[in-house]
């Protein structure tokens, strides 16, 4: 039974819980071998705290998504109010018909999930957030396709240094005046993090870039078609402190989904 097929007893203890209900935020995960205890390869999905972290502090419900069946993405949809699709390994050139060049961790069964999770939520105007690899596979779901290196010495995207580095990476982008976007940070210049190699190449029909960095790297795509969704290149979560305001957008849109 879906959350919204509840019993009509008790109407008004309905309505007061639904104002009371933290929505819940469905997080896709990282499938990926790791090193454990049972095997030097163990399979696990996989996703960082900090992205469980940002939807609590900001008021939601996070609740983790595997990789299930593509028919069963409707039914998973219909028990939450909102949707981050995560960072993670590359999006598979398969998924927008190009050869491999340089990619790395890519999963074409990933893909094929989130993207029937994508136009699910697309179909619905699912309050949704698009993070990293998200944003990459939002642009493929609506045609376009990727560069599968940005990188270059000197600019906003040095190639990929080692891990006690690149957390501390940060670069400018710039915020489109009029979007979605700078109604949540406000248009112009801001600071972010650069954690990915990859990036937007041809632009999918129906959206608009709404940030970019110094290089021109597509930093932020928004669906016409699609209102309540925001996609962003960098790693909010990562820089909490600063982009709070982006999971603060999300809760706070979903909460007209659970009322």
């Amino acid at each position: 039974m879906s959350r919204r097929d509840a019993p009509e007893a008790g109407v008004e203890d309905d309505v007061a819980t639904a104002s009371r209900r933290r929505p819940v935020v469905l997080m896709t995960m990282w499938r990926r071998p790791l090193d454990t205890y049972v095997s030097d390869a163990t399979d696990l999905y996989t996703l960082a705290a900090e992205y469980v972290a940002s939807v609590r502090e900001s008021g939601g419900v996070p609740v983790l998504l595997p990789h299930v069946e593509v028919d069963d993405v409707p039914a998973v949809l219909d028990a939450v109010d909102a949707l981050v699709v995560c960072g993670g390994g590359d999006v598979d050139p398969s998924s927008y018909g190009a050869e491999p060049i340089d990619v790395h961790d890519n999963d074409p069964d990933a893909d094929r999930v989130e993207l029937a999770v994508l136009a699910e939520a697309r179909a619905r105007d699912l309050p949704t957030l698009a993070i990293c690899r998200g944003m990459q596979l939002l642009n493929v779901a609506y045609g376009g396709d990727l560069r599968q290196d940005v990188t270059a010495p000197g600019s906003p995207h040095p190639p990929i240094p080692a891990p006690a580095e690149v957390l501390a990476m940060r670069h400018d982008v710039t915020v489109a005046e009029g979007s979605r976007l700078a109604g949540v940070f406000g248009p112009g210049r801001r600071v972010a993090n650069a954690i990915h190699h990859q990036g937007v190449g041809r632009v999918g029909e129906g959206l608009v870039v709404t940030a970019r960095a110094d290089d021109e790297v597509v930093e932020a795509l928004e669906p016409v078609d699609w209102p309540r969704c925001l996609a962003v290149q960098w790693h909010p979560e990562k820089i909490y402190a600063t982009d709070r305001p982006l999971f603060d957008w999300l809760v706070g849109t979903a909460k007209g989904t659970s009322e």
